[in-house]
Parts: structure tokens; sequence; C-alpha cells
């Protein structure tokens, strides 16, 4: 990349025949100021306007409101020329998505992917190289948060001197906002994910963490989540190939160093990206997903450069393995049907690490000069190669049976409505209908005590299942898992896994009982009731001898019996999701 800038100068010369002639500089404030600097979001708009003006092979689409009011950008590269955009997720071309911007201090991803698309369409070689791509680029994806700009909030970051803040215009953490959908920008996110289907999904950041030698990192999906042939694909030709181009220029890079608070020569585990990240959502339709992390302590011209030829890397890769890819993703649902049963969380295979050599420098704790204690210290003049442990594979702790489709009461429209945003397929129940279901009552959960991207999180959350027949109402919802979103359905309604709907908070209106019983009055009707049910009182005589807090407590000795009886209100504590085998 030390010639990135020469060969666009030059290429500013070379514009191509077809499209009109300009005299338009299209050199960018990256490269005028020597890579210390970054565009405000107002002029990367505009730059992306002006370049699809000037040619032929940009479009340039608006997509959806985000938070900040403002709508969220498109913009593509098709070799043919001018996109048609509902054309695109059908195109027999490969279709590669790049988000920049999602935490708008981390502007690496901005500024290479307007150098990229510019030496695309300013050179004819490059135009041949990619003309069987879509290329598609979300310019700034946390519009609020760029236009909240500041030289500040990023204090261990070396550059650019002004950027954008992580918030966005409402405070929110856009990479933790993709399955839950809470702002109006993942809602945008999802209609440009589903327009293009990607089947390549590139997330720009930089890192925070440790310090080390390398200026870039990179995150894939986990490939066990990502499971079947297309996991197997991305860890053992995908990541090695990207890894491997990047060396023959000369670019050293490194899986993401999941460290904080200690030194990596002892070796690490993977990232898990569950689906409230991006390529952890992006999964959940077949794509193969990518974050880049570039270093935060190294300087931003080369963290900008790197990302440039990481993308370049990353769509080679994507026309060579063209055919093998869309094979994949397009046999990827049958495959997941095929297995009956589907893995919902995981655990680290600490049995079996990757082994790679690590380029570090010597780390100590050594006294601090500002507070009383000791600080972490990396030593640059001590800089080590060694061996070190990746623990990259995750075993499945828990899967559950597929059904044949998922029924959802009709009342619960914020669930709907993601349903719709993210393409599910459904129908309506015509008439009354009775059914044999599983039924899913929340057995036990835990809660964070604190707010976690405006919830209160529940997480080792189990359930309880049995067989009911339930007539549901004209309206509810028929959900086949046959379908492109069969991981998404059983990531979402499935209440044990990681980022589901209950574990949100969608549902925890049943988690609250709405009916009760005064003590007085109900002693009467449970001593009546216990006469009638012997098998009852008998299991109850049994706890009481058994359970020895439950002997001491005569009000959870009522409520027992209360819950036996039919008073107990059917709501409490039942997911209105209904499983048909």
């Amino acid at each position: 990349m030390k010639k990135l800038l020469l060969f666009s100068l030059s290429i500013l010369i070379f514009s191509c025949a077809e499209d009109k002639k300009t005299t338009q500089d299209f050199t960018t404030l990256f490269e005028k100021s020597n890579g210390t600097e970054t565009p405000e979001y107002k002029e990367v708009i505009s730059y992306y306007k002006a370049l699809s003006e000037n040619y032929t092979n940009i479009s340039l689409f608006e997509m959806g409101k985000t938070d900040s009011g403002n709508p969220l950008h498109l913009v593509v590269f098709n070799a043919d020329g001018k996109t048609n955009l509902e054309d695109i997720k059908n195109s027999s071309k490969n279709r590669i998505l790049i988000n920049n911007g999602i935490h708008p201090g981390e502007s690496d991803g901005i500024d290479a992917s307007m150098l990229l698309l510019r030496d695309i369409v300013q050179n004819d070689s490059l135009k041949k190289v990619y003309k069987n791509s879509l290329v598609c680029v979300i310019p700034v994806y946390n519009i609020g948060g760029s236009l909240n700009r500041n030289s500040h909030t990023r204090a261990n970051q070396n550059g650019p001197k002004e950027y954008g803040f992580r918030g966005n215009a409402r405070n929110f953490d856009l990479n933790r906002d993709f399955i839950k959908q809470d702002t109006e920008n993942a809602k945008a996110f999802a209609e440009i994910f589903h327009a293009v289907n990607p089947d390549v999904f590139i997330d720009n950041h930089v890192s925070n963490g440790a310090d080390y030698q390398y200026a870039i990192t990179h995150l894939f999906t986990q490939h066990n989540k990502l499971g079947g042939k297309l996991g197997s694909f991305l860890e053992q030709e995908m990541r090695p190939s990207l890894e491997q181009s990047l060396a023959t220029k000369n670019i050293d890079i490194t899986p993401y160093v999941n460290v904080w608070g200690s030194t990596p020569d002892k070796g690490w585990s993977q990232f898990f990206d569950s689906p409230r990240y991006s390529t952890g959502y992006t999964t959940l339709f077949n794509t193969f997903g990518l974050m880049v992390e570039t270093h935060m302590l190294k300087p931003y011209k080369i963290r900008v450069e790197q990302t440039y030829e990481l993308m370049l890397s990353a769509l080679n890769f994507s026309e060579e393995k063209s055919t093998e890819i869309k094979e994949l993703r397009a046999n990827a649902i049958a495959e997941i049907l095929k297995n009956k049963t589907y893995p919902i969380t995981y655990k680290i295979d600490g049995e079996n690490p990757t082994q790679f050599s690590f380029k570090g420098y010597e780390g100590t704790y050594i006294e601090s000069k500002v507070t009383t204690g000791k600080r972490l210290f990396y030593d640059k003049s001590k800089p080590f190669e060694k061996e070190v442990n990746y623990y990259n594979n995750f075993v499945a702790t828990k899967e559950v049976t597929i059904p044949k489709a998922y029924i959802l009461h009709q009342g619960w429209n914020n669930i709907i409505d993601r349903l719709t945003t993210n393409k599910i397929e459904f129908t309506r129940f015509k008439n009354d209908t009775t059914l044999l279901v599983e039924v899913n009552h929340i057995d036990n959960y835990e809660t964070r005590k604190q707010a976690y991207e405006g919830h209160y999180l529940h997480y080792n959350t189990t359930v309880k299942t049995s067989e009911e027949s339930i007539t549901f109402k004209k309206g509810d919802l028929y959900i086949p898992t046959n379908q492109n979103g069969v991981r998404y359905l059983l990531e979402t309604l499935e209440a044990v896994a990681t980022d589901s709907f209950f574990n949100w908070n969608f549902f925890d209106t049943i988690l609250q009982q709405k009916e009760g019983f005064s003590s007085y009055v109900f002693e009467d009707v449970a001593e009546d009731f216990l006469a009638k049910n012997p098998s009852i009182k008998k299991q109850f005589e049994e706890k009481k001898t058994t359970d020895e807090n439950f002997a001491k407590n005569p009000q959870s000795q009522l409520y027992w019996i209360y819950k036996q009886t039919q008073h107990y209100e059917k709501a409490h504590l039942r997911l209105p999701i209904f499983k048909v085998k």
C-alpha cells in the first residue's frame, strides 16, 4: 500500500472511456492530510454522490431512516453500469457488503472504502477483475455518532485527528443491536442486508485491548457456530487464503486478540459472535462474515492502508471461489433441516486449541506513577515471536429439536415487526384452530443487575416442555421452519438461545403473575382440593418431609397447592410461542 497515493493520482488520468470525462478531483481528505484525517459525514456522502454522478458503474441509494433522522446510504459498484436495487439479491454475481462507521471513532473502513471504490471505477484492469462482483458499501452506518464529532473520546487511539462517537443518536452501541433491533439504524441495516443478500459481509472496526506488533487483526464468525460445510469452508479455505494473500503483500495479520487486562503470550479464546453482533446476525442467513479489527495504537495511515488491502484480498477470494460459495449457501438450509436438531449454546473446547506463531511485546507489571497500584507495561524494545494457543474451537452444550413450525399469538406486534423486517415467511390462521403442540414454560433464568443497551438481559435460561391441545385464534401466526430464515427463528424464538427474544426482555410480561389469592380465603379451598385429589396430597406431604425450607414456610405451601389448582393462570411463565413437531 506504500504506492497507493501514487497509484491513486495516476488513475485519475486514465478514467474509463464509457464514463464522461471529469475534472473533479477525487483525492480524499485522508490522502490530502497524509493519512491523519477522516472527513465529516456530509463530506463522505457528497463524495459518493459525486462518484455516482461521474461514473456509470456507481449507484447510490437511500435506505430507510436512522435514529439521527438521516437516511442510511448504500453505494454499489457494478461493472455493467447502474444497478437496479430490486435485482441485487437475485444476481448471479458475487455480492459483497461492506459496513463502515458502526463505531464512528473507528473510521478506518470509511476512508478505505472511499479509496477502494474510487480506485476500482478509475482503473480498467480492476473493473475487469471485479466484473463478476457487486461491491456494496454502507459509507457510514452510525450517522448520529458520526455527527457527534470530537477528538477526545477515543482515549487510547492513535488518530485520526477528529472522529465520531461510539453511541448513536439515542446512545445505543449499534454492534449490540442487530438481533433486538431497537434502533432505526438496525431496521435500515436489515433492509439493506436483505436487499443485497450478501455472500460475504465485512464490518470494519478498530480494536481495544492488548498491545502487539500487528496493525490489523481479523475476526471471522465462529466456524462451529456457522456449522456444517459453511463452517469448514470458512475455517479451512477462506481464513487461510486471506492470511496468505496479505502475507504476499508483506502485511502481518493475526486472529483478533481477545485479551483484556493481561498479556496475550499465553494464548486466548476466539471472540464468540452471537447474533447481537453484526457477523453473528449475518450468519443467521448463511453469509460468510468477517470483522476487521485494526490496532488502536498503530498510525492511522497504516491502519487504513491495511484495511484497504484486506478488503481487496476478500474481493479476490470471493471472485475465485464464487461458484463454491454460492453452492454452499444454496444448500445450507437443507443441511440444517436434515440434522433434525440445532446447537443453540456453546462453550470453548479447551482440549483442542489451534497453535500459531504470534508476534507480541514482552509485558510486565510495574509500579504506577499515578495510582497506588501496579500497571501493565508492554516493552516495545523487547518484541517476541512465539507459539501460542488459540482456542477457536467451540462445542455445543445444548441442542434443540427443529420443529416443523412455530406458532405465535398475534398480539406480540414487536416480534411480528421484526419477523417482517427480516423477511420471515408466515401465514395466519383463517379460522380458530385446535392443534397438539409443544408448550414451553420458563423454568429458571438469571437477570443482569445493570442496564445493558436499554435492557436488563436474561441469561442461563431453562424451560420446561409439555404437550397440550391449544386452540389458536383466527389471525395467530403459523411460521414454517423450512425457509431461508430458519436460523433466525431458532436463535430468537428458542428461549434458551443466547440472544433469544425472551432473553432480550420481549416476553417479560409473562414473568409477572396477574392473579393471586388471599391466604385466609384460600385455606378452605386448599383443604377441599387436597381431599379430592389424594395423589397431589401425597406429593404435598412428601415435599414437606424432604424440603426443610418448604416445611417451615406456610405461605409457600399454600402457593404450591394453588399452582396445582385450576385457579392458577395458564399465562404465567408460558411463552406465547408454540412448536409444531
